[in-house]
């Protein structure tokens, strides 16, 4: 028949189907072992890393904030953290918007515009411009 190309046969006695069922469960099972070792396990992951550092917190790191300032601790706080963004300047920042740590000496180069901070050396790049 033409029409069995589009569209399958509904036999009455046919049995078997306990074999679609079996694939069900095992590609749902397979699914949702992907989704648990490529998202979920990863994630959890870099919560605990991230909640570890900021309980090892210390007067005197230098920090990024989550929303990209960099700073060095003054005080500390339970939920809270004093952060030194410029000299003079300082936030309370909660504890868990500390995005990363970062190695000593970073605060003061960036200060003086010799690491690859936002703006980098203006100076230079301004007289390769007028040649």
């Amino acid at each position: 028949m033409p029409m069995d190309f589009f569209i399958a046969p509904a036999y009455a006695q046919q049995g078997g189907g306990g074999g679609d069922m079996l694939f069900f469960f095992i590609f749902t099972a397979l699914l949702v072992a992907v989704f648990y070792f490529l998202l979920i396990r990863p994630q959890r992951q870099r919560m605990k890393q991230h909640q570890q550092m900021v309980e090892n917190l210390s007067e005197g790191d230098e920090v990024v904030t989550s929303g990209g300032e960099l700073g060095r601790i003054t005080r500390l706080g339970e939920q809270f953290v004093r952060v030194e963004v410029a000299k003079g300047v300082e936030w309370n920042v909660k504890r868990d918007m500390i995005g990363n740590v970062m190695p000593k000496g970073t605060l003061e180069e960036a200060r003086a515009g010799r690491s690859g901070a936002a703006g980098g050396d203006s100076k230079a790049k301004s007289e390769s411009t007028e040649d």
